[in-house]
């Protein structure tokens, strides 16, 4: 058996098996029962009133006329001598003939096809005889019974239509009606595959149409403009990265090549070792976006690095002690221990973003802290040089953002390290924001405190 497969088809398919199930099941045991049934019902009316008739013909209460109980066409009882003694309802008239029973006592039945009857009673049709031979007193006599087939032939008719034409009549029905119902409940369905095979990635802004139902199809369709907004998303900020980082990393290796195309050029007048200082500084400027660019690619495809417990009071520390000689000194209070879940080397990398930043925009004070308040661990790194506008809070965590005031005063930073510092405190389960502190720009981390770590 060939299986559709198309949705609308298989459903109606399987509708019309289901439904061919029942009613086949269903028809069969009518086919089966119901006749049995309903001759049977026939044979004992007749069979009741033939042996109440014999039961009076042997106790020789007999009358002439007998009282015929309703649905019993006729009873008669004949003598040896063939003649009606008694009857009931249809006269003398001897009507079965040929019909004698073998042994007495015995009831025994026969089909038969009785004409001559009265136009009321049934004329020409079959019926359901039943015979009984008794002794009388007067000797022995024959009691015959009679009932009509008519209301079961009729009755089989209507069986037969039933299972032979209704049932087939009522699978199409069942089949036309699923495969419309279905058709007009996947049409939202070929509506959305429609539309999504109409975007591109090059435009990512059309969205499926949902349906007001309210059904699994609206949550579908609700389901999959939510995955378009996140690749709309996705693809524009891989564009802007790209083009950004295209940017980023063109001007140091335009700088870094004028530097050596001018140094080939005049060898006698070229300062060989200031040339080289330059060109470290700026292959290191092109390393530095390259990690940072390598990393930020890792947490967007959701690398996981190794997570343990780590003390942010013990590693701030060590940050500050690195950078007590610098050109703007960081200070550090007195902290008690603050242990987190994660990466040392990504927290690590969290603390560096955030003093280089505080120590380029400073004008004479880096101030770093670690406090505990309630489930978290907080870390403000605070500096005294320009303060961001309100506007630019958020702004200064997008990809290579780099405000006004800072391209003025440090020429050398790459917009990256503030955007690597979300995503990796974001995937600690914490947030950095900017608070108000004048003078200057205070970052606050606030990441999870892991009580009681087990060592």
């Amino acid at each position: 058996m060939l299986i559709p497969r198309s949705i609308r088809g298989r459903l109606t398919t399987i509708a019309v098996l289901v439904g061919a199930l029942i009613f086949g099941t269903s028809s069969a045991v009518a086919v089966v029962t119901v006749p049995d049934n309903l001759r049977d019902q026939v044979d004992a009316r007749v069979e009741l009133a033939v042996r109440r008739t014999a039961s009076d013909a042997r106790l020789g209460t007999l009358k002439p006329k007998i009282e015929v109980p309703a649905r019993i066409q006729f009873v008669q009882v004949v003598g040896a001598d063939g003649r009606v003694l008694s009857a009931g309802r249809l006269g003398q008239r001897r009507l079965v003939t040929g019909f004698d029973p073998p042994e007495p006592e015995h009831v025994y039945a026969v089909d038969r096809n009785i004409t001559g009857l009265p136009p009321h009673v049934d004329p020409g049709g079959d019926y359901r005889v039943m015979a009984m031979t008794v002794r009388s007193p007067s000797g022995p006599v024959t009691v015959y019974g009679a009932a009509s087939l008519g209301d079961v032939n009729r009755a089989l008719k209507w069986i037969y239509g039933i299972v032979f034409v209704g049932t087939p009549l009522v699978l199409l029905i069942i089949g036309l009606i699923t495969w419309f119902t279905v058709g007009l409940a996947l049409r939202p369905v070929e509506h959305i595959r429609a539309r999504l095979a109409a975007i591109t990635g090059r435009d990512l802004s059309r969205r499926v149409p949902v349906p007001d139902t309210g059904d699994e199809i609206t949550r579908l369709a609700v389901t999959t403009n939510s995955t378009l907004d996140r690749l709309e998303r996705s693809a524009e900020t891989q564009r802007r990265f790209v083009a950004d980082a295209s940017h980023e990393l063109r001007s140091p290796i335009a700088a870094l090549r004028t530097q050596l195309d001018y140094a080939t050029a005049y060898p006698e007048e070229t300062d060989w070792y200031d040339t080289g200082m330059r060109a470290m500084a700026a292959t290191d400027r092109l390393a530095a976006i390259i990690d940072e660019l390598l990393m930020l690619a890792r947490l967007d495809a959701g690398a996981v690095a190794p997570r343990s417990t780590v003390d942010l009071c013990d590693l701030a520390r060590d940050q500050a002690e690195r950078r007590r000689t610098g050109r703007v000194p960081v200070r550090m209070r007195p902290c008690a221990p603050a242990p987190v879940l994660g990466s040392q080397t990504q927290l690590d990398r969290v603390l560096t973003n955030l003093l280089d930043n505080a120590v380029r925009h400073a004008d004479t004070r880096v101030d770093l802290d670690v406090s505990l308040d309630g489930e978290h661990v907080v870390v403000t790194v605070t500096n005294d040089g320009d303060s961001i506008a309100p506007e630019d809070r958020e702004r200064v965590f997008e990809r290579f953002t780099r405000l006004e005031a800072g391209r003025t005063r440090d020429r050398g930073g790459s917009g990256l390290g503030l955007a690597l510092t979300r995503e990796i405190v974001t995937r600690h389960g914490g947030a950095i924001t900017v608070a108000d502190h004048e003078p200057g720009t205070r970052f606050v981390v606030r990441l999870p405190l892991r009580p009681n770590p087990s060592p």
